[in-house]
């Protein structure tokens, strides 16, 4: 069978791994790359079309948290920061920089507890967080973006110790972080203040209004996958058909040789000749003839028949017996005009 060649081991790994990453291109590698283009589109809608701000309790009502829909929503909260509170988000990158987020609860007028954060400040000297002001005293009126939880994979505590100075430090911006280092009830979610508000350090710039490269990700491993299986499908088509690519080399045929020719003694002028050339054909023997040049060839003649008679005549070399016919016949004659003179 020409299918026989995928039983082979070689082959058989081929195809599964063809077979897989193609799979993976089409099932989990671009929906995963779409996926993030979808995201970045309903991020940069949010962010464009955020509007007016408005009262906290009016897009996040008490007790619920922030999603999709509502994350970057611009919102207004009243109340008094807890600068006691206050926590230190390490490991952060502004702008392509390194940075620390200022994290500090704010309890509402109606008893609410939110988390602001305050924008961020560079490392002093590439360790420590360098100064900044404190949140002003008293009530205050802010404009904010709300956000979602960051969700720390390793899911760890905040912590104080000397390298931080005695303040609390953590590593990512999570009100339940917070909430626990505390002891606070804050509500879920946190909130990202605007430039030229009170308390703002250095305000967070706002995502870049891009599609970014996630869909043209996507119809890359589209095209892999489809690549793989078409490179697949040409090698199996060629090594199926006869003489494949992969196929052994047939052994090279060898020519059979070609039979010995028989050859006959040349008749003499005299007897002598004639017995003497026998004799001497049989010990030594002449050489067979060649077939003139312009005869034709016999059918069904070998091959090496046909091409020797193609070949120009060679000079026939004479036999010993010939030559001493030859030497008789020459003193015979001149026995015979010695004898006239």
């Amino acid at each position: 069978m020409r299918w026989r060649f995928l039983l082979k081991p070689g082959w058989l790994a081929l195809t599964v791994v063809v077979f897989v990453f193609a799979a993976l291109c089409f099932t989990v590698l671009a929906p995963w790359q779409f996926h993030r283009h979808d995201e970045r589109a309903a991020q940069n809608e949010a962010v464009s079309t955020a509007g007016a701000p408005s009262p906290l309790n009016e897009v996040l009502p008490r007790g619920t948290s922030p999603d999709g829909d509502t994350q970057w929503k611009r919102v207004t909260i009243e109340g008094t920061y807890l600068p006691d509170d206050e926590v230190i988000a390490r490991l952060r990158t502004v702008q392509g920089e390194p940075a620390f987020e200022v994290l500090t609860p704010l309890r509402t007028t109606d008893g609410q507890v939110v988390l602001i954060d305050r924008g961020y400040v560079r490392p002093d000297n590439n360790t420590g967080v360098s100064e900044f002001d404190p949140p002003p005293q008293g009530r205050v009126t802010v404009e904010a973006r709300v956000r979602v939880d960051e969700d720390d994979p390793s899911d760890r505590d905040a912590f104080a110790d000397e390298s931080t100075g005695g303040r609390l430090h953590s590593y990512s911006v999570d009100s339940r972080v917070v909430a626990r280092a505390t002891g606070l009830d804050i509500r879920p979610g946190y909130f990202q203040l605007e430039p030229g508000q009170p308390g703002v350090t250095n305000a967070l710039p706002l995502p870049q209004l891009q599609a970014g490269p996630f869909f043209s990700y996507a119809l890359q491993w589209i095209a892999f996958g489809a690549m793989a299986l078409l490179g697949w499908l040409y090698f199996t088509i060629r090594e199926a058909r006869p003489g494949g690519a992969l196929a052994d080399p047939e052994p090279e045929r060898t020519a059979e040789p070609a039979p010995a020719s028989r050859s006959t003694a040349p008749s003499g002028n005299s007897s002598g000749g004639n017995s003497s050339d026998s004799g001497d054909d049989s010990e030594g023997g002449a050489e067979p003839r060649t077939a003139e040049p312009g005869a034709p060839a016999q059918p069904g003649a070998p091959a090496d028949r046909r091409a020797a008679a193609k070949r120009p005549k060679k000079s026939k070399r004479k036999s010993v017996a010939q030559i001493l016919a030859e030497d008789e016949e020459a003193e015979a004659s001149a026995d015979a005009g010695s004898s006239q003179r």
